[in-house]
């Protein structure tokens, strides 16, 4: 069958393009944007692609036209396939009907985290010898001599097996998706986890974000809801213990054994509760041995006596929401068989994810880090982080309010306090932002003098002249995006690079 996918390089549908082609489909896409590395990955699998989005890329016709979410009408391609009447879905819906219907889906959905624990738990099941498919969206960093390993996740997306044969039965295959609660289509505004009825479900957190689509948080709870009727009373919903707004979701009605997570400073104190009205108890724990959460132990509270179902995760990252999502990854790979201990030492190879707190430069002893944050809560969590894994370096900074609901200004009354832990913040300006991001900052510095020394520049230019001028040896830098910030990255280690000679 020949497929056309319009919006081919979007991380979503070009993963799917992936899959599509493993399943033995010809595949063509157009984007408006295309570059790598989504375009090579595609064009290395033999993925041919178009640069924007004309009538003649669906000449002659394709069998399917799958239609990314970025897609509307009155755009000449899309008046064109529905005044044809050509065959078409979307992406979540071909995945579902594809891919999906045969077998145990384990879904990760959440407002933060979603990428890196989908990538944690498809990476501890393939450890444990489990083909699994994937669906991740984000490139795996692999830093292993196993070559099952490098060549599964030298893409963002898998088949696996449909059946994995088990003491001589044949049970159905597992696969572990990215479950975004962004829109499905421009005819199917339904989130697109809805199309994919898991059986294990991962509910990592809930706020209020994508405020192009959604009013409020009640929104996307009622959507969130619409999985959670979805998953069978045989299956299982794993999600972090007094986490007040997934609570009130669940009490819309529940169907599905839950397990709830909590993570443990050194005193035993849950470092993961939101709400101290609400019941702590939680049958999975993960206790840190290192502040930074770079160690910690693991346990499951039904099985405490089964050295098994007890391990100590000991690797490279750091940060309590990364503790946070490898607990709950290795709750979903216990629920499918997988030992504790066994998930553990998988975690503690685990090498992460491109852009999450990824070390992309160290020049002259000042570290460049690239992070996709872009929200308050996940701004605050991968400096908190930082701080404590780079102790002894004075941490900048350098942050793009990127997303619609950024851009709209949602959030803005609690920018300055998510970056307040760093010791310099350098704001990004662009041109066209709704509101005055320069004014929001400076009203909070003088509000509250505990929020650093947070400023604003509204180029590109200026920022890295400004890191060329006062960074030094020892420091260290985070650029926070969740686009490709106008190439700032190479930028900046060429000026640093150019400074050091």
């Amino acid at each position: 069958m020949h497929i056309h996918i319009l919006g081919i390089c979007g991380t979503f549908m070009g993963s799917l393009a992936l899959l599509a082609r493993e399943l033995g489909h010809t595949v063509t896409g157009s984007d408006a944007n295309v570059y790598p590395p989504m375009s090579t990955q595609l064009e290395n699998a033999g993925v041919t692609i178009e640069q924007g989005y004309l009538v003649e890329h669906l000449q002659p016709a394709p069998d399917l036209v799958v239609v990314g979410n970025a897609m509307k009408r009155g755009m000449d391609v899309i008046e064109y396939m529905l005044d044809t009447g050509l065959r078409y879905t979307s992406g979540p819906q071909f995945l579902s009907e594809q891919v999906l219907q045969s077998r145990h889906v384990i879904a990760v959905a959440g407002t933060h985290g979603k990428t890196t624990t989908t990538t944690m738990l498809a990476w501890i099941l393939h450890y444990a010898g489990i083909d699994t498919g994937f669906l991740i969206g984000g490139v795996p960093l692999v830093d292993t001599t196993d070559e099952h390993l490098q060549h599964v996740f030298a893409h963002s997306s898998y088949l696996g097996a449909d059946k994995i044969d088990n003491d001589d039965s044949v049970n159905t295959g597992y696969f572990v998706i990215e479950a975004d609660e962004y829109d499905s289509a421009f005819f199917d505004k339904r989130s697109k986890f809805v199309h994919y009825r898991p059986r294990t479900a991962i509910l990592n957190n809930l706020e209020f974000d994508h405020a192009d689509i959604f009013a409020d948080l009640e929104a996307i709870q009622t959507q969130f809801h619409h999985m959670v009727r979805m998953i069978p009373s045989t299956g299982k919903i794993i999600m972090p213990t007094a986490t007040a707004s997934l609570e009130e979701t669940l009490a819309k009605g529940v169907w599905t054994p839950v397990w709830r997570t909590a993570v443990l400073d050194s005193a035993a104190n849950a470092t993961n509760v939101e709400d101290e009205d609400l019941d702590n108890n939680s049958e999975w724990q993960a206790e840190l041995i290192s502040e930074d959460g770079g160690q910690f132990a693991v346990s499951f509270a039904a099985d405490v006596a089964d050295e098994e179902a007890t391990g100590v995760v000991d690797w490279s990252m750091s940060g309590m929401h990364n503790v946070n999502n490898a607990l709950v990854a290795v709750a979903a790979a216990y629920n499918i068989g997988v030992s504790v201990k066994t998930a553990c030492a998988a975690l503690s190879a685990f090498a992460g994810i491109k852009r999450r707190m990824e070390l992309i430069g160290d020049v002259n002893d000042i570290l460049v880090f690239d992070d996709f944050a872009h929200h308050p809560t996940a701004i605050t969590t991968t400096l908190d982080g930082a701080k404590k894994k780079l102790a002894d370096r004075r941490i900048w900074a350098i942050i793009e309010p990127r997303s619609n609901t950024m851009k709209m200004g949602i959030h803005q009354d609690s920018l300055a306090e998510s970056a307040a832990l760093a010791d310099h913040t350098l704001w990004y300006e662009p041109t066209g932002l709704e509101w005055g991001l320069k004014e929001v900052i400076e009203n909070a510095n003088s509000a509250n003098p505990n929020m650093g020394n947070q400023q604003v520049l509204s180029s590109i230019d200026a920022i890295i002249e400004h890191i060329d001028m006062h960074a030094k040896a020892g420091d260290a830098i985070v650029i926070m995006s969740n686009g490709g910030f106008e190439g700032i990255h190479q930028r900046l280690l060429t000026a640093l690079r150019n400074k050091a000679t």
